[in-house]
């Protein structure tokens, strides 16, 4: 971090506020990237999935997680989430406290991540 400068999270992805620090990318010795991302209180992600998988390392505040199918989870600085190729997710910060995490993936044919649509108010209830 430091060396390039912050991003902020396009529409297109995210709900709110994001803000996105890269901390290293694929290159033609590795194929993982990964990022800092800090959500603001009732920001999260549009539904997604990693053609690889992703990781995410909860570093500060509460946030949510949720699996399609499955219920919204909480998840607290220190847990690390697992989420497998190909499975339908959306993560985010909770609606009163900001969620900071380390974000994880692997490139597959130069694609890191397939976005859909976004998570609805009524979906992001915890």
């Amino acid at each position: 971090m430091g060396s390039q400068p912050s991003a902020k999270g396009p529409e297109d992805w995210f709900t709110g506020t994001v803000r996105i620090d890269a901390l290293f990318a694929a290159n033609d010795a590795r194929r993982g990237a990964s990022a800092l991302v800090t959500f603001e209180p009732g920001a999260r992600t549009a539904w997604h999935t990693h053609p690889l998988g992703q990781t995410l390392i909860v570093t500060a505040g509460s946030g949510l997680v949720q699996r399609e199918g499955g219920p919204i989870e909480a998840i607290r600085p220190g847990d690390v989430v697992w989420f497998e190729p190909g499975e339908k997710h959306w993560y985010g910060a909770s609606p009163t406290t900001a969620m900071t995490h380390i974000a994880i993936q692997e490139h597959l044919d130069g694609k890191v991540v397939d976005w859909l649509e976004h998570v609805t108010d009524a979906q992001y209830k915890p």
